[in-house]
């Protein structure tokens, strides 16, 4: 079987054992010391011991993108093969980072240099995958979800479904690099969910960390690529429109954005009373985190329900969340009764902070791929698609694609289905952007396409 189909079946692979496997995480030594200034106290999170590689060390490097530490990775999911195995050779990253404040922050990561060869000319590119949703806990990073698909221990449910397109994109013979964002892993600070600058930031300085890696076959004449979707959605159109500025010395040669998450005061709206309700805890978290000013007025609005809800919440996965607040209304955290998205409309101080949270407002030097599902109302389809016209409106290179599928009333299936029909066209896409095939923008189509 050839190398491409065999790792395509592991991937398969990977997604159906998900529910078989039950794996506890174990402690993993970190490659330096304690004389780092790491702290040498163990962290669990909701029964999980967070392996100390992920304590980040007082003192930090200077440069973005600078690597901190590594060790090997062991993958859950690979294939004995005369070349090596599949999917390839995987790295734990911990590398240096900005946040939102301009302060210095540490992320990890993993990088996997793939066994596949690749065959679409020049050197092997390297993709940047941003995940979706994993949840606050530090348990629910993308990079113990390579090594542990499944993490089920009575107290958290954490699932590594982004293995399945990283494995996709390892098929076609790209290096991979995945981040897990800020303080997600990370255990000195929490995760600041769906903050565009930390997110940006953190997918730009990945790539930056995996092209300092040594023994690998990234080189400076390798094309990059962004990948994600949902929460890596928005990450990977924020970082694309941020990289002129934050990171000119990358050249980006495409970006998949699939439902971003670009007007998180439409999204915040959506998603109250949802199957996913939960993730509004995790905004409402990473907001009081990346602006501190903001928390009187979380005293003032929250009641003890609401604020045992943001505690309650900032150690769990997707899972947890899943389990334990679908369905839940903000309107029973409040003192008055009031939903969070009519507290939002109704406060200057927290409009002013959503609406820097806007992605669109740049404009992108690169091709971009805009998949948003017709009838996504978790994320909505509407403000996805204003981003394409926002960006279009500046003159970028734009493919925006509606993902035409039913209703199926649950609006997270309106939401993940999209995810599972479309992937294999975002890589396609993005494989042809990274063998130097120029993209052809569709946005003058956009005033008829839904």
């Amino acid at each position: 079987m050839p190398a491409r189909r065999r790792l395509l079946a592991a991937a398969v692979t990977a997604a159906t054992c998900l529910s078989a496997q039950a794996l506890s995480y174990a402690t993993a030594s970190a490659s330096t010391s304690a004389s780092d200034g790491s702290s040498t106290e163990t962290v669990v999170s909701r029964g999980v011991e967070i392996p100390t590689f992920y304590t980040p060390p007082a003192t930090l490097p200077t440069p973005d993108g600078a690597l901190i530490r590594t060790e090997p990775l062991p993958l859950a999911i690979s294939l004995p093969t005369l070349d090596g195995p599949l999917p390839g050779r995987a790295t734990r990253l911990m590398y240096k980072s900005t946040d939102s404040n301009g302060a210095p922050v540490a992320v990890t990561g993993a990088y996997i240099e793939p066994t596949a060869a690749w065959k679409g000319g020049g050197a092997r590119p390297l993709v940047a995958v941003a995940p979706g949703t994993m949840g606050q806990g530090d348990q629910c990073a993308a990079s113990l979800g390579l090594e542990h698909p499944l993490s089920l221990n009575g107290r958290t449910v954490s699932v590594g479904y982004e293995d399945v397109a990283i494995y996709r994109l390892l098929a076609t013979g790209a290096a991979v690099v995945v981040t897990d964002y800020a303080g997600l892993g990370a255990t000195d600070r929490l995760h600041t969910y769906v903050n565009r600058l930390d997110e940006a930031h953190a997918v730009l300085d990945a790539v930056r960390a995996a092209r300092s890696l040594p023994d690998t076959s990234v080189t400076s004449a390798s094309r990059v690529g962004l990948f994600g979707y949902s929460q890596g959605g928005g990450a990977t159109a924020a970082a694309a429109e941020l990289q002129p500025s934050y990171a000119p010395d990358i050249t980006l040669a495409g970006t998949y954005s699939g439902a971003p998450p670009a007007d998180l005061a439409a999204v915040t709206k959506a998603i109250d009373g949802s199957e996913l309700a939960g993730a509004l805890a995790w905004s409402l978290n990473g907001f009081l985190q990346s602006d501190p000013t903001l928390r009187p007025l979380a005293e003032a609005h929250l009641n003890a329900q609401g604020k045992a809800a943001m505690t309650d919440l900032s150690t769990m996965c997707v899972g947890d969340a899943l389990l334990g607040y679908a369905y839940t209304k903000s309107t029973k955290w409040t003192t008055d009764g009031e939903s969070i998205s009519d507290i939002i409309a109704s406060t200057p101080a927290l409009q002013t902070f959503l609406n820097s949270q806007r992605i669109g407002t740049l404009t992108p030097s690169s091709p971009i791929r805009i998949a948003t599902g017709f009838s996504d109302n978790l994320v909505p389809h509407a403000q996805a698609r204003s981003l394409a016209a926002d960006w279009c409106a500046k003159g970028a290179n734009i493919t925006y694609r509606p993902v035409l599928l039913p209703n199926v009333i649950s609006p997270l299936l309106n939401h993940f289905t999209p995810l599972l029909t479309d992937q294999g066209n975002a890589v396609s896409w993005l494989t042809d952007r990274l063998s130097g095939k120029p993209a052809t923008s569709n946005c003058g189509a956009l005033p008829v396409l839904p």
